[in-house]
């Protein structure tokens, strides 16, 4: 894994925004592998450690490629207990776009945080990957996840037919997109200004 000088810690009010650890294991295990909270992810769910130790290994992959991505791990700043991740993957420099994933634990939703994580995410991203896109695949059923987005500024620009396929038989996705100029305009900011208090966390733990 990258050391935590190469890895770009996060910060806002609730949340620490860090660098998935092995430690993290058990707990990514446990949002993953609740199969009716996960169902719309798009994988088949965790069912090992094994599994969970995989994915944080991949995640950490992403900062070795010639096109970075970054996946987070939320973690409460009150009782440092990791919550879900979020994160930007896909990058193509030249088109300046990318594509934003996320999932939170099920005892943390209804509460703003992923909003509040993903504000820090596309902020950094418009900010040190110079994007001018942002993608998101929805599921059309995962109607909270749909609502997010519209809080955040995505638009809705149609659906991908039987473009995803978990669970034995293909799903359509809907694809929803923020431009850089749009964000933070719901929200009284401009594009690419933080909105919700977000800084570098210089001490990530």
């Amino acid at each position: 894994m990258s050391g935590p000088a190469d890895f770009p810690a996060l910060a806002t009010p609730r949340l620490r925004l860090r660098e998935l650890q092995p430690a993290d294991a058990p707990a990514l295990l446990r949002i993953h592998g609740n199969a009716a909270h996960m169902r719309w992810f798009g994988s088949e769910p965790m069912r090992t450690l094994a599994e969970a130790e995989a994915v944080i290994e991949l995640f950490a992959g992403w900062r070795r490629l010639p096109a970075p991505g970054t996946r987070w791990g939320l973690e409460r700043r009150d009782d440092g207990t990791l919550i879900g991740t979020a994160g930007l993957f896909a990058w193509h420099r030249g088109w300046r776009k990318c594509t934003l994933g996320y999932e939170l634990a099920p005892e943390a939703t209804g509460q703003g945080l992923m909003g509040e994580a993903l504000a820090a995410v596309i902020d950094w991203g418009l900010q040190h990957m110079q994007l001018h896109r942002i993608e998101a695949q929805v599921h059309p059923d995962n109607r909270p996840s749909l609502a997010l987005l519209e809080r955040l500024d995505f638009a809705r620009e149609g659906l991908l037919r039987e473009v995803a396929w978990w669970g034995g038989r293909p799903h359509d996705l809907e694809m929803w997109s923020l431009l850089a100029p749009g964000w933070g305009s719901s929200q009284g900011g401009a594009g690419g200004r933080p909105v919700q208090g977000i800084s570098t966390d210089p001490a990530p733990r």
